[in-house]
């Protein structure tokens, strides 16, 4: 969670609908919410909380696909799912992004 140095402070995460948006796109994807933490910069239960208020949960198991949003921002550098594409069939498939574990 974001630290205030000055005054030793911790401050509550600055919400809005890009940051809800990637929340539920992670939530949906099947993301835990200790990854989808990492990827947000705060604690599990920050993440846990804020998803609970937006109704994001994770497909049940055995759910069809979702079908991908041609309107949804573009994934972060690293992303597992365009990493994946990127290495399948090389040397490095199956290896994580540095920083994505």
């Amino acid at each position: 969670m974001p630290r205030d140095d000055s005054a030793g402070v911790v401050r509550a995460p600055d919400w809005g609908a890009p940051r809800d948006a990637q929340l539920r796109r992670l939530r949906l994807d099947g993301a835990s919410w200790a990854e989808i933490a990492r990827t947000l910069n705060v604690t599990p239960d920050t993440a846990r909380e804020r998803g609970r208020r937006l109704g994001a949960v994770r497909p049940p198991r055995g759910a069809a696909p979702r079908r991908e949003d041609p309107h949804r921002a573009p994934l972060p550098p690293g992303h597992p799912r365009a990493w994946g594409l990127l290495t399948e069939g090389t040397l490095l498939a199956g290896v994580a992004w540095p920083g994505w574990a």
